[in-house]
């Protein structure tokens, strides 16, 4: 059975997850059903469409999606970049953003970000806590000097705060969030986010073409 104290982390997390920005100011310009319009942040994939994550570990809905996710990913198309970025709205969420950006700097992310929402989510590991990570990163095949160095770096803090000011950027209200090309989000909560994503990507396309005429 797990301790209380677990359900109590998890209760906080999830309500977290799901209304964190109700103090934010609004950037959306407009909504279309599942998605919404918000305010063109840089895109950094050239010609390429770009979808983004935004997700955060401790996210139970992010760990219900990423099986989807992963699925969509290894058949995307051609002309689509995804990538991840962790969400920083509050000072307890660092620790797991510092993770990814660790993780990101080392080269291990498709091999083991899954890994972490199973540690923390199945395994009921607390890996906001340095010990607990640094013992998981060398069970995981990782130098574990290495893995904290680059865990505790300026680079990896500065990475963590522009993933903060990115979440307020793009008007992150809940996790998960996608977007794509820098203006369509869905807080994917729907079981069609996938089709939803692949929606927005063809009206990015759409929109791409017409700009270049």
């Amino acid at each position: 059975m797990r301790a209380p104290v677990y359900w109590l982390r998890q209760l906080a997390v999830c309500l977290a997850c799901a209304g964190f920005a109700l103090g934010a100011v609004a950037q959306t310009s407009k909504t279309e059903g599942d998605y919404r319009e918000i305010r063109q942040q840089p895109i950094e994939t050239g010609d390429k469409i770009e979808v983004i994550d935004f997700f955060f570990y401790g996210c139970q809905y992010c760990n219900e999606l990423l099986p989807n996710l992963e699925r969509w990913r290894k058949t995307k198309p051609a002309d689509v970049v995804y990538r991840h970025i962790p969400v920083v709205r509050h000072d307890s969420w660092v620790p797991l953003a510092k993770t990814y950006f660790t993780l990101e700097t080392m080269g291990e992310v498709d091999r083991l970000h899954t890994a972490v929402f199973r540690s923390y989510h199945v395994e009921d590991l607390y890996m906001s806590q340095e010990k607990v990570i640094s013992e998981w990163a060398a069970k995981n095949g990782l130098d574990r000097e290495k893995f904290m160095a680059i865990y505790r770096s300026d680079e990896t803090r500065q990475k963590v705060e522009r993933a903060r000011k990115q979440t307020i950027d793009y008007d992150i209200q809940g996790t998960p969030s996608l977007v794509v090309d820098g203006h369509l989000l869905t807080d994917g909560s729907s079981p069609k986010t996938i089709d939803i994503l692949d929606r927005m990507i063809r009206l990015a396309r759409q929109q791409r073409e017409k700009a270049a005429k």
